[in-house]
């Protein structure tokens, strides 16, 4: 077998890689981490503009002063809408891989980030609509999508073993964009500029990721388009309740990185400078964080990292109940601060479990080999569009809890007291479902006979 990635252009156009064996360690290890490693720089590249753009509203709402006319609430409204365009485009990116080719389509989303980019440079001031906003807002949730569509064409590039770590780093590199463009915002409103400065910085950068993507990336001719996978993966019910876990912990990150800034303004009276002073603190230890826990994971066991970091995730946010109930800034700002850092280490441990989840399944059903590699694979890479979505749903709810906590009580509290209870039902389910019964019994090898013996044990406490 060649350990060579075979590249055609005949029957296609682009760069398509025939054949990719990453569980091969000969492949692997003679070209297939170079290649594998090239592809995940850019791909992170793209992404993380991707997250810039769709959590640009997070920090363009804090330049909306009163001349703009809108209320505290119209701006959770805003931004809840934006994270709920997000989430729901992660399914379409998510299968958009397999019909266009990961490199392919790299390209494609992140030319479609300067439509959002250049909508709100146009619009970006006083005496504009909030109809217009909400509408220009809209458009900026197809940077969510590209996650979705990273994460599928980076887990087909990496083997099982390696795959909690290029996850963590595709993931937590991506996310990073969200503290980049809040340090992007302070910096222009230190210096006395306006939202359009922010928006003409980006506008080259997008530019940038399209020609790169284009020329450093590969698609793998092996994913193919399967509906079949999805439809799979759609009744698959570690899939959902994956997608439960992923709202605990993707869910809060972007949730409270589109809200942090607003609870600071609304609930201790922050300026605008103040506020962005802050903020992007807490999205950029959560988002360098993430690789630890896709490691950690890798390492301990993703199920026992995600339980034990959604324990510290309820003890956080109870500190954050008393400091807020008791109006103390500086022990709220820590509190909220390590609860972002909680949110990345659980983004790579969640993410880490779902490949190998899958895995199991396919060990349970008696497959081996290149067999289980590919059905674990199959499912994973199906599987992560539709986690992604609803995980990021949970940003959604955030945003209108924070709200309706704000115009009912005058505070975050309210918000607060329900989302501890949402780590409470996570930690609930992790243990329940993935360590209260870690084995599983696995079927016998196809083509073997039992004669008898105990069946190996399979652990999902191991994912």
């Amino acid at each position: 077998m060649s350990t060579a990635p075979v590249t055609s252009a005949g029957k296609r156009s682009g760069r398509w890689i025939e054949h990719w064996d990453p569980e091969d360690e000969t492949f692997w290890k003679e070209t297939g981490e170079k290649v594998a490693r090239r592809n995940l720089f850019f791909s992170v590249l793209s992404e993380h503009i991707g997250f810039s753009v769709w959590t640009l509203w997070s920090v363009l709402v804090l330049f909306m002063g009163p001349e703009y006319g809108l209320t505290p609430a119209d701006k959770f409204l805003l931004t809840s809408m934006v994270t709920l365009v997000g989430a729901v485009v992660r399914v379409p990116y998510t299968f958009a891989v397999a019909v266009f080719g990961g490199r392919n389509w790299t390209v494609i989303s992140a030319s479609l980030l300067l439509v959002p980019t250049v909508a709100a440079f146009l619009v970006m001031e006083p005496g504009t609509s909030f109809s217009t906003f909400l509408l220009v807002g809209l458009l900026a949730g197809v940077g969510g999508g590209n996650f979705a569509s990273s994460m599928t064409n980076i887990n087909a590039f990496f083997p099982l073993r390696k795959k909690g770590w290029a996850l963590g780093l595709n993931a937590g590199g991506g996310n990073i964009g969200v503290p980049v463009i809040q340090l992007a915002a302070l910096a222009v409103i230190g210096a006395g500029g306006g939202p359009r400065l922010l928006l003409g910085v980006y506008i080259p950068l997008i530019l940038l990721a399209v020609v790169l993507s284009w020329a450093r990336m590969d698609n793998i001719a092996s994913v193919r388009n399967d509906t079949g996978a999805a439809l799979d993966a759609a009744r698959e019910r570690h899939t959902w309740i994956m997608a439960v876990l992923y709202i605990g912990t993707f869910g809060s990150f972007i949730g409270y990185s589109f809200a942090f800034g607003m609870v600071l303004q609304t609930q201790f009276g922050r300026t605008p400078l103040e506020a962005a002073g802050v903020t992007f603190i807490g999205p950029l230890l959560g988002s360098l964080i993430r690789p630890v826990g896709g490691r950690l994971a890798d390492r301990f066991g993703g199920a026992r990292i995600t339980l034990w970091n959604f324990v510290a995730m309820a003890a956080a946010t109870v500190v954050l109940v008393l400091a807020g109930t008791a109006g103390q800034l500086a022990p709220f700002t820590c509190a909220f601060v390590v609860l972002f850092v909680l949110t990345g280490l659980g983004n790579g441990s969640t993410f880490k479990m779902i490949p190998g989840i899958f895995h199991r399944k396919a060990l349970a059903r008696g497959l081996r080999g290149e067999e289980a590699d590919a059905y674990g694979r199959r499912l994973s890479g199906a599987s992560m569009g539709l986690i992604g979505a609803v995980g990021a749903l949970g940003g959604v709810g955030i945003n209108l809890a924070f709200r309706q906590s704000f115009m009912t009580t005058g505070s975050g509290t309210g918000a607060f007291l329900a989302f501890l209870a949402v780590y409470a039902v996570c930690i609930l389910v992790t243990w329940a479902v993935y360590l209260r019964r870690p084995a599983v019994p696995a079927a016998p090898a196809a083509g073997t006979g039992t004669g008898g013996e105990a069946k190996p044990q399979l652990s999902y406490a191991e994912v």
